[in-house]
């Protein structure tokens, strides 16, 4: 009998810490992009009402909502020729061209996907020095391919050469 007890208190006590959890309390947050680490203290409440979505169950997206691979390619171009244009290669200057190109890439996608999207959009950019040798990028991932797309761009100028790929990944 006290064994049954002594479960039913951790028991409890994981649920309550669960409770609190799904209830978006943010215990603390990490920025990937500076140095800095806020922690907040765990008694704050949420602000404003918290807002409840049901289940969809919506297993695939429907005509209008699939993900604009032609769209996705026309930016990942536009933005390789506004950024790298007349650009020569510096690792230093590439490192945080690679970052804004990216950021630029990214939130241009999702604007044209629209604010009800069901798709997970992932940026990968890599820029380097063009001086006569070959490279391949390849990318290896598991999705299902009726309803998971990418578009993919590559620039190359005398001093550089840039891949852009865009994977839109739909979850339900």
């Amino acid at each position: 009998m006290p064994m049954k007890l002594w479960h039913k208190k951790i028991l409890t006590k994981i649920i309550v810490a669960g409770a609190a959890a799904s209830r978006g309390r943010r215990l603390s947050s990490f920025s990937s992009q500076g140095s800095t680490c806020n922690s907040s203290n765990a008694q704050e409440e949420p602000k404003g009402p918290q807002i409840v979505y049901e289940n969809t169950f919506q297993l695939s997206p429907k005509d209008s909502q699939k993900f604009p691979t032609k769209k996705a390619e026309d930016i990942i171009k536009n933005t390789f020729l506004t950024h790298l244009l007349d650009s020569k290669y510096s690792s230093d200057n590439c490192k945080n061209l690679t970052a804004q190109i990216t950021e630029t890439v990214k939130t241009q996608v999702k604007a044209e996907l629209g604010s009800n999207n069901r798709y997970k959009v992932v940026v990968l950019v890599i820029i380097g020095s063009n001086q006569g040798q070959g490279a391949r990028v390849a990318s290896r991932c598991l999705w299902y391919p009726q309803y998971d797309r990418f578009a993919q761009y590559e620039y190359h100028n005398e001093s550089l050469f840039a891949v852009g790929i865009v994977y839109g990944v739909y979850y339900e």
